[in-house]
């Protein structure tokens, strides 16, 4: 079975008069411990289809499961538990919190699940900030870091609730070519190690050299994958 089913998933949005089709019947089955490229110009659907993912967004038609779940069934609240327990996000500014160091950072989504001890949390938490080597970092607030170091703190955040699926919109784009491509070799790794399915936005042909799979969009449908 399929982590990740689309079938002929539309996502409109009316902006006055005018009925943008940002994503125009998609069909997509994404298997488990995927390394997939979602790629296509500015303005093709990528961010729309991984929202929708993602379950940020819902589509206006079609079928999406989501780990054998129609999330058409579920209401928002279930949508957020989906989110929080089986899905990770890496975004291109790092959504990091300001005010939190590193430690904090990678804890928060395991203090939002309300099912660890302390030391649970902990434990999980030192763990990941190992997998992406930054614990000499541990301490530090996010304006302390470099791109690639937030960067890696965003990766073990998302990673530290072992989710099934990672999705990353862009995740090399504020990133230096050398940073960026030990980013992508971090993914590449922690996608093997963790059979996590990783699911990825880029229009960096570099970006593409990683991806096992590739799935091209242009004006909100599938032209290649």
């Amino acid at each position: 079975m399929s982590i990740v089913s689309l079938k002929n998933i539309q996502k409109y949005y009316s902006l006055g008069k005018t009925t943008v089709k940002a994503v125009r019947g998609v069909d997509l089955a994404i298997k488990e411990g995927a390394f997939m490229s979602i790629v296509g110009p500015s303005g093709s659907g990528k961010t729309t289809l991984l929202n929708m993912i993602g379950c940020i967004d819902r589509p206006t038609g079609g079928e999406l499961l989501i780990d054998g779940v129609d999330i058409s069934k579920l209401n928002d609240n279930k949508l957020t538990d989906l989110r929080l327990f089986k899905i990770g996000f890496i975004f291109q500014s790092f959504n990091l919190i300001p005010v939190l160091n590193v430690m904090e950072n990678v804890e928060f989504p395991l203090l939002l699940m309300n099912k660890f001890s302390k030391k649970q949390i902990r434990e999980r938490a030192l763990h990941m900030i190992r997998q992406v080597q930054i614990e000499d970092q541990i301490k530090h607030k996010p304006a302390e870091l470099s791109g690639g170091q937030r960067q890696r703190v965003a990766i073990a955040r998302a990673l530290v609730t072992s989710p099934k699926i990672v999705l990353a919109d862009e995740p090399t784009a504020n990133l230096d070519s050398e940073t960026g491509n030990s980013i992508l070799s971090l993914m590449q790794r922690l996608n093997e190690e963790e059979n996590v399915t990783f699911i990825f936005s880029t229009h960096d042909p570099e970006v593409l050299e990683y991806a096992k799979n590739v799935v091209k969009l242009r004006d909100g449908m599938i032209v290649q994958g």
